[in-house]
């Protein structure tokens, strides 16, 4: 399950909105908002996330076991 607190606080750090975030990924901010609802992104967006907010340990955001 991905972290989207810790996703969040990625996006914010390095100055950008979601909304940024998910032009940059080529979906709408609608279908990126969803996604961070549902904590489901495929495979292709989770690399291109990785890449864009150059994150470090992407295993402990896209891939975390205990999500509050």
């Amino acid at each position: 399950m991905i972290d989207t607190d810790a996703l969040r606080g990625i996006i914010a750090k390095k100055g950008f909105s979601q909304r940024t975030v998910a032009k940059k990924l080529g979906i709408t901010d609608k279908t990126f908002y969803s996604k961070m609802n549902k904590r489901k992104f495929d495979s292709d967006e989770m690399i291109a996330m990785v890449e864009i907010l150059e994150i470090e340990n992407p295993t402990a955001i896209f891939f975390a076991k205990d999500v509050t």
